[in-house]
């Protein structure tokens, strides 16, 4: 079986501990896009976690994890994360983490960049995370990326190196004014933090082929969400990634091979980390309100996320471009004290109102429509079956399938792995 875990939104929809919850029960769990640039938190039996490049099913430990050839991955930044968990008990080596030879290395020069250009632009940034993510993506479209295979070959790396940094200066040193980059500094670093993990490089497409022959259960991991896509979401204010579940076997090495099921992650209400429009926001007592009751904060910056209600305009979209064939509803039980619960049920352009996701310009001019339904002011934590669940908040998981268009298969109560309830 071949299953993808995606985001519906903007990202941060609870996705690592969707794939905390399942991935005991899977052979091999995979991240197939991204960088260090987002988090997922996960909290079980082990402790809190926030993983930012290693796939959510290193905490489970009968799972291989992979991260795939579409991954850009900051070793630096992975030595750190490994070593962590290292510290807290979790087993990670060449057995257990398998990393693609074709996946791009994120530079020092790339954080760099992304740091430079942010600064350049000012008032008009994107909203970076400044981890290098859009250089090292370009990098790899320039054909000017350091890829982790690259490793295994020290005389050639060298050589490739320098042509490498030639090319980076001309805008580092002669475009934005810094120091050069020294091609000898790129190559200790990929040294010391590169060669350790030479044991764990392999060409996943072979990996992964033999695996599926052999029957194993593979999930796919998403980071961010539909919303962050670089070419169907709210372009440039993006990742530079694909992020759909359609890209999941191509991401990961595995072309050839087919989804069997997409299961969508979007929370009970609507949250956005970065830059950007986001039509549902929540502004002054409202937002805080909702953002602490939820503990808003990115995973990986700490930045406070922007809220709002459930966005239906937003989510129907997501579900159609990830092609969900089911969903689970995380942070249920953060709407408890709500006596009536928003949701942006439609969106005003121009004086009109539409219920189709727009894009450019006319989504910069979209305001919210919204109605409140009844809430439940009753704790759900303790659910554990529908029939645990009040009506009032049976009805609200309804009418947030409705709008979606898909049916709702699980809805998290709490941060705990078993703090959830089975739909169907």
């Amino acid at each position: 079986m071949l299953t993808s875990i995606v985001g519906i939104n903007w990202g941060d929809e609870g996705k690592g501990r969707m794939v905390d919850l399942f991935a005991s029960k899977y052979d091999i769990v995979m991240r197939y896009q991204g960088g260090n640039n987002a988090g997922h938190t996960v909290v079980n039996d082990k402790g809190k976690f926030i993983l930012n490049l290693l796939p959510s099913g290193i905490l489970s430990e009968k799972t291989i994890n992979v991260m795939g050839l579409g991954m850009v991955i900051d070793l630096e930044h992975l030595t750190n994360e490994v070593n962590n968990l290292r510290s807290k008990g979790v087993k990670i080596d060449e057995n257990n983490l398998k990393i693609s030879d074709k996946a791009v290395i994120c530079m020092p020069y790339d954080k760099l960049m992304d740091c430079l250009e942010e600064d350049r632009l000012g008032k008009n940034a994107y909203g970076s995370t400044r981890r290098g993510i859009a250089p090292v993506y370009a990098d790899k479209y320039f054909k000017k990326a350091v890829r982790m295979g690259d490793l295994l070959d020290k005389d050639a790396l060298k050589e490739k190196l320098k042509g490498i940094v030639e090319w980076k200066n001309l805008t580092v040193s002669g475009g934005y004014g810094h120091e050069p980059i020294s091609a000898d500094e790129m190559y200790d670093w990929l040294m010391k933090y590169g060669e350790p993990f030479a044991k764990n490089i392999v060409d996943t497409t072979v990996y992964l082929n033999k695996a599926y022959g052999e029957g194993k259960s593979m999930l796919f991991e998403a980071q961010l969400g539909a919303m962050r896509d670089i070419d169907y979401g709210i372009y440039p204010f993006t990742s530079s990634s694909n992020t759909i579940a359609a890209y999941a076997p191509i991401g990961a090495g595995v072309p050839n091979l087919k989804l069997d099921n997409v299961l969508g992650i979007m929370k009970a209400y609507s949250t956005c980390v970065g830059a950007g429009p986001f039509t549902c926001e929540f502004f002054g007592e409202e937002a805080d309100k909702l953002r602490e009751a939820g503990g808003e904060y990115g995973a990986a910056t700490g930045r406070p996320r922007r809220v709002g209600g459930f966005d239906a305009v937003a989510s129907r979209y997501g579900c159609t471009v990830q092609g969900a064939t089911s969903l689970a509803v995380t942070k249920l039980d953060v709407l408890d004290d709500y006596e009536k619960i928003p949701v942006c049920v439609a969106y005003e352009i121009d004086g009109k109102k539409t219920t189709s996701f727009p894009t450019g310009p006319r989504l910069d001019r979209a305001k919210p429509v919204y109605e409140y339904v009844e809430g439940w002011k009753s704790d759900i934590t303790g659910a554990r079956k529908k029939e645990d669940l009040p009506k009032a908040a049976l009805d609200y998981i309804k009418l947030l399938e409705d709008y979606a268009g898909v049916p709702v298969q699980y809805v998290s109560v709490g941060a705990e792995r078993d703090e959830y309830v089975k739909m169907f």
